[in-house]
């Protein structure tokens, strides 16, 4: 790893900046010129080198160009397999529909038909909530403070962060926000409230078609829900006839520990969204998975030009195949998941004047800094500089997301942890050298 300031020259950013939209996000954290990316590695045009701690926002579960994956691919373009082909019947969609019911359906006991939207997650999320409505004749959505499902005005409506919301540039109804596990605090039943609102003829709310929500909050924050709280959500929303949609389009595919992120609480949810890290190596790709009795759709009813793509059916059913024909790989998930929540938790401890807790589940966790919310870009921008890609997450930008590939060796996860301790402290004697020339100058000021 070159361990060198990020010096990527304005030729190389400029185009983008005189190009490209100003709706650009991410290039704005790392103005780099990405070139290549291998495994845990992105390698600039430069040819420096960066430990990713991003995966591409949980996009890259098995890492960057995974050589189980490429081989497949390129003999499937060689023979001049069908890549575009809408929802027609392709060898490749269906040697992935079978691994699919093989490897996750039948050992989970799960009975869902597979649905195949438009490429993007918020594609997924719209599919789900046209059908969720279809089947039960209401309009009304619950979904949750922090919850994150896209960009697009169906997925927004469930959308809490007030950035994405006011893009839309018109009133987003037929949703009602509801606090989610643990946010007015660990004393405040938030599913009691949400059931007084359905038995109460006076609540002012509507009797939902469905409860959106992800088991693990992503983009809000590094979430988890507890286990009691998500089989209590099931129970209630089975007892007053609501369907239960579970986004799983971060938390899934391993991330939370388990293929899906609601298998550990033992619950299953009526329709489940599917996407990023679903194609294994970062071609578009969404799905839905519904119970067949949801089913209802007439033929085209939820359509789109690209929602077939078959070079994500060949990678997604290598992927099965190599990491889930068996527990092998869970097992490496929980190991390396204790390592890093351990870690965190260190790095919290030894620094008790930033006020850092820790948050998360499987590979998908949070150190959160509520009292600065400022902490957590300076220390990305410092990890940045000394070869560490990683992102914040949050309303106010307050955690810093560890969103590791899954299979991260655990050298490579200690030396990006060892990075975040060594930019922490960076930041830390910065506030602290700040803190000491405002005492001197009031000093200096003092009659």
């Amino acid at each position: 790893m070159n361990r060198t300031s990020v010096a990527t020259s304005d030729a190389g950013i400029g185009i983008f900046e005189r190009l490209e939209s100003e709706v650009r996000g991410y290039i704005r954290s790392f103005p780099i010129v990405f070139d290549r990316g291998v495994g845990t590695t992105l390698i600039d045009a430069d040819g420096r080198e960066y430990l990713d701690f991003f995966a591409g926002a949980g996009a890259l579960n098995y890492g960057h160009n995974n050589p189980a994956f490429k081989k497949p691919l390129l003999d499937y373009i060689q023979r001049d397999g069908i890549i575009h082909g809408l929802d027609l019947a392709t060898s490749a969609k269906k040697a992935f529909i079978e691994a699919f019911e093989k490897y996750i359906l039948k050992p989970r006991g799960l009975n869902y038909k597979l649905q195949f939207t438009g490429p993007t997650g918020a594609n997924a999320v719209e599919a789900a909530l046209k059908l969720a409505r279809q089947v039960t004749k209401r309009s009304n959505v619950v979904a949750f403070t922090n919850g994150f499902h896209g960009v697009s005005a169906g997925a927004l409506a469930a959308t809490g962060n007030k950035k994405y919301r006011t893009a839309a540039g018109f009133g987003l109804a037929h949703v009602t926000a509801l606090p989610y596990d643990g946010y007015l605090g660990p004393s405040v039943d938030t599913l009691g409230y949400f059931e007084k609102l359905l038995n109460d003829p006076s609540s002012g709310l509507d009797k939902p078609a469905a409860v959106i929500l992800e088991a693990i909050q992503g983009e809000g924050g590094i979430r988890p829900a507890s286990f009691q709280w998500l089989q209590r959500l099931r129970d209630l929303t089975m007892r007053h006839e609501i369907l239960l949609i579970l986004d799983d389009i971060q938390a899934g595919v391993g991330r939370s520990g388990k293929f899906f992120s609601f298998e550990a609480a033992g619950i299953v949810p009526d329709i489940v969204t599917l996407s990023k890290s679903i194609s294994a190596i970062g071609t578009p790709m969404a799905l839905v998975l519904l119970k067949p009795e949801l089913d209802i759709w007439s033929p085209g009813a939820h359509s789109g030009t690209n929602r077939g793509n078959n070079l994500a059916f060949v990678a997604a059913r290598a992927a099965l195949e190599t990491y889930w024909a068996d527990n092998k790989f869970e097992d490496e998930i929980a190991a390396k998941s204790a390592i890093l929540a351990d870690e965190l938790k260190s790095i919290a401890n030894d620094f008790p004047n930033l006020g850092f807790t820790v948050r998360g589940r499987g590979l998908m966790y949070g150190l959160v800094s509520e009292a600065d919310p400022s902490l957590p870009g300076q220390i990305q921008a410092e990890a940045l500089r000394r070869g560490l890609v990683i992102e914040t997450c949050g309303g106010r930008g307050e955690v810093l997301k560890f969103l590791v590939a899954l299979t991260i060796t655990e050298a490579d996860l200690l030396r990006g942890l060892s990075i975040v301790r060594e930019s922490i402290g960076a930041v830390q004697a910065s506030l602290d050298n700040g803190l000491a020339k405002m005492t001197s100058d009031m000093q200096v000021d003092a009659p």
